[in-house]
């Protein structure tokens, strides 16, 4: 009896986690632009479902696939437990340039097209290649600004098998370091040696003007035992590799600095979506969407619209969509407003503007969004509106 309620209890346990939510799967790069002789990692997430699994076939054109791997948990959902399950893949190109990876198929699901580029010369031999083990650091921009967001990147280089081992990057005094996403880990030919790297990721931001000196990296740990090793009762090799110090000379505020100060590579302003007619208590939705060059989404202001006359405006909360790409922090954010006229008659949406200073320019730009205009309809009457395109 005991052992029937069991099974009756695992079977009610694999129908709640089967049902608990409603499948959502998504796909992402660990680094959406590599050198070549390098490999990139895709990941792929899917929550609700058990035992379904991507389909990568579609990838061994123009990919050589290797150490796949993947990992499951329980979650709440809203209608209960589900299963989420993250599956990896290490992707090794046949050619250079801009190639499509499709979407794929996770059970009933597809998971959204990305785009991988490589580039076709390998990359620069780093100091210290030859070795079992070496690292290396690197920043974005050598010369930024006080309070500027700065991409600082620590590479760990292993031709040996690692045992075990600790990466550590001191923080450096007048400025702030603080880790960001998670290691990414790829394989790449150095010096005739195949190497696997390990990369990790930082935001500096400079708190004061002068020299900025970067204290080096650090890596302690110990290789693999070989067959012999474990044969004689040996444990592998203690390993230690150091980076050259580095320094950033760091610009003071300009003088002509727009407030709030905001050092960026770039800033775009897009609608996403905006209403085609305004109705007196009728919910209209406008989306606008801010994609950044140099900064995480906590660094940034809010995304707020202008007053709009005889509107009120209700914002739902931002999100943000952080990542990493060429050695610094970008970010998207996405704000969805619900706009509720309160009278009849013209309307104008004056655009969102937003100022910056553009670091590689050396000077202040500035990025607005189109100015809408409505003609606002009584409640239940004719569709009297119109719209700016955006």
């Amino acid at each position: 009896m005991s052992r029937w309620m069991g099974r009756l209890g695992l079977w009610l346990l694999l129908a709640t986690l089967s049902t608990g939510a409603c499948a959502q799967t998504r796909a992402w790069l660990d680094r959406e632009r590599i050198n070549a002789g390098e490999t990139a990692t895709l990941n792929v997430e899917t929550t609700g479902a058990l035992g379904n699994s991507p389909d990568f076939a579609p990838l061994r054109g123009d990919f050589v696939l290797s150490a796949s791997s993947n990992n499951s948990e329980m979650v709440s959902g809203r209608n209960g437990l589900a299963v989420r399950s993250r599956f990896s893949v290490l992707l090794q190109p046949r050619r250079s340039g801009r190639i499509a990876i499709p979407a794929l198929q996770v059970g009933s699901e597809r998971t959204q097209p990305l785009t991988l580029e490589v580039l076709g010369e390998p990359a620069g031999v780093p100091q210290g290649a030859g070795g079992d083990v070496f690292i290396e650091s690197e920043a974005d921009d050598l010369s930024p600004y006080v309070q500027q967001a700065v991409g600082w990147v620590v590479r760990l280089y292993s031709a040996v098998p690692l045992l075990a081992g600790k990466i550590d990057q001191p923080v450096p005094e007048g400025a702030s370091l603080m880790r960001v996403g998670d290691d990414a880990q790829y394989s790449r030919d150095v010096a005739g040696r195949r190497y696997t790297v390990v990369e990790r990721r930082f935001l500096l931001v400079p708190e004061r003007s002068g020299a900025l000196g970067m204290p080096p990296a650090l890596f302690e740990g110990r290789s693999a035992p070989s067959f012999l090793d474990q044969v004689m009762g040996g444990s592998g090799d203690e390993l230690r590799a150091r980076a050259r110090p580095r320094s950033l000379n760091v610009q003071p505020l300009p003088a002509d600095a727009p407030q709030p100060w905001l050092p960026l590579h770039e800033l775009s302003l897009r609608y996403r979506s905006t209403p085609q007619e305004l109705r007196v208590g009728s919910a209209a939705t406008l989306v606008v969407e801010a994609t950044v060059d140099g900064a995480t989404a906590a660094q940034l202001p809010e995304l707020q619209l202008p007053p709009i006359d005889g509107v009120q405006v209700f914002p739902e909360p931002v999100q943000a969509d952080d990542g990493f790409a060429d050695g610094r922090p970008r970010v998207k954010l996405t704000r969805k407003f619900s706009l509720v006229p309160a009278r009849t008659g013209p309307t104008r949406l004056e655009g969102l503007r937003m100022e910056w200073w553009d670091v590689a320019a050396g000077k202040p730009r500035s990025s607005a969004l189109p100015p809408l205009s409505w003609t606002i309809a009584a409640a239940g009457g004719a569709a009297a509106a119109g719209v700016a395109p955006a």
